[in-house]
């Protein structure tokens, strides 16, 4: 069954960084389109960013457009965020989420269980 697991979130200090990382597992990653999401507290899950399956083509979220890279590494079935600059607002759980297909505005079909990130001084 595809399994989402995610690593990497932890407390930062404003301006600091964070790499995001969701191990793939259960399916063929090389075949679909990816995606990160975040849930702050007391709102609702929101988009973040997502990469298509040759990673020519990454879009995101106007609030991260700037600071925020995603990647992926198809040889490992791996999917990161490399997050800087980060500011208190962007303290939420980030998920990642597997597209339902190799289209990049696909329906995602399946979620990790998310990290907790937490920006505070």
């Amino acid at each position: 069954q595809v399994q989402l697991v995610e690593s990497g979130g932890g407390l930062v200090h404003p301006g600091g960084s964070l790499r995001l990382s969701c191990a793939a597992s259960g399916f063929d990653f090389n075949n679909y389109a990816m995606g990160w999401y975040r849930q702050a507290p007391g709102k609702e899950v929101a988009w973040v960013s997502s990469i298509n399956i040759g990673s020519s083509l990454k879009t995101y979220t106007d609030s991260v457009k700037g600071r925020f890279t995603i990647s992926r590494d198809n040889a490992k079935n791996t999917l990161y965020l490399q997050m800087n600059s980060l500011k208190p607002e962007d303290t939420a759980v980030y998920y990642c989420g597997k597209r339902s297909s190799a289209v990049l505005t696909s329906r995602v079909d399946s979620w990790g269980q998310g990290t907790q990130v937490t920006v505070s001084s």
